[in-house]
């Protein structure tokens, strides 16, 4: 048997077919990147197999390794409570099973190189962007560490990639929201305007990011990060970190 763990990567799920045929191309790109690896996906919600599901399969078929991985750019509720509180309970139903939970995917240097491929797709050009505003839209949370670090982000990525400016937004739990972040760019003078969705899958709330671009006249709306390659190989690290995490601890107590 395979000794390096499962990937169970954990979606959160959604009414929305969008969704999870986007999180499924997605790990049809991780497999193509890591021949051999064993990729499963486990939603919380609404969508099927659930992953309390995935992990009895992998156990009854003798999996004892796992590395659940939160197809989250933040960390927010789901990572800091409701994931662990749904490993926590499969673990205590199969104890041949070990589960090591992952680091949730942002902030990395990969996600931003992702939100410039989807501008550059949606017509940015690199040399628009010293005359380009951004909106960093993403979905939200009433964590205040999340929105510190979509905050914190915004200014690392003007920094660094040479954008006019980059302004945060959010779909729900916390202001402002995306029309309003593309008003205020426009009332600072910025001569065009991008809206760079930071989130996965399409969605209710990707869609409000979208209408917000379209109400205020936004001159570029990128599509969502989707099964992006840098979104895959990003994945994969964090796989990597959290198995090799796994092995230090496993040596240590050797």
């Amino acid at each position: 048997m395979d000794a390096r763990p499962t990937l169970l990567v954990v979606a959160h799920g959604s009414r929305d077919p969008r969704h999870a045929a986007t999180v499924s191309a997605l790990c049809a790109r991780v497999r193509a990147l890591r021949p051999g690896l064993r990729v499963e996906v486990g939603y919380l919600d609404f969508n099927a197999p659930s992953v309390p599901r995935v992990l009895e399969r992998l156990s009854a078929e003798g999996v004892r390794d796992v590395v659940a991985l939160p197809l989250l750019l933040t960390r927010a509720f789901h990572a800091k409570a409701d994931i662990p509180s749904v490993l926590r309970e499969a673990s205590l139903r199969l104890p041949l099973l070990t589960v090591q939970q992952a680091e949730v995917l942002g902030p990395s240097s990969l996600l931003t190189a992702a939100l410039e491929r989807r501008l550059e797709e949606a017509g940015l050009r690199p040399g628009d962007r010293r005359s380009t505003g951004v909106v960093l839209a993403s979905a939200g949370s009433s964590d205040p560490e999340a929105i510190a670090v979509i905050a914190e982000i915004a200014r690392e990525w003007r920094r660094t990639a040479g954008w006019c400016a980059v302004r945060p937004a959010f779909a729900s739990a916390s202001l402002p929201r995306t029309a309003d972040a593309v008003r205020a760019l426009r009332a600072d003078g910025v001569d065009r305007v991008a809206v760079a969705p930071y989130v996965i899958a399409p969605g209710f709330l990707p869609d409000r990011i979208a209408a917000g671009a379209r109400e205020a006249g936004a001159d570029i709306l990128a599509p969502v990060l989707g099964p992006a390659p840098e979104l895959a190989r990003l994945l994969l690290r964090r796989y990597d970190e959290s198995a090799e995490a796994r092995l230090n601890v496993s040596a240590m107590a050797a």
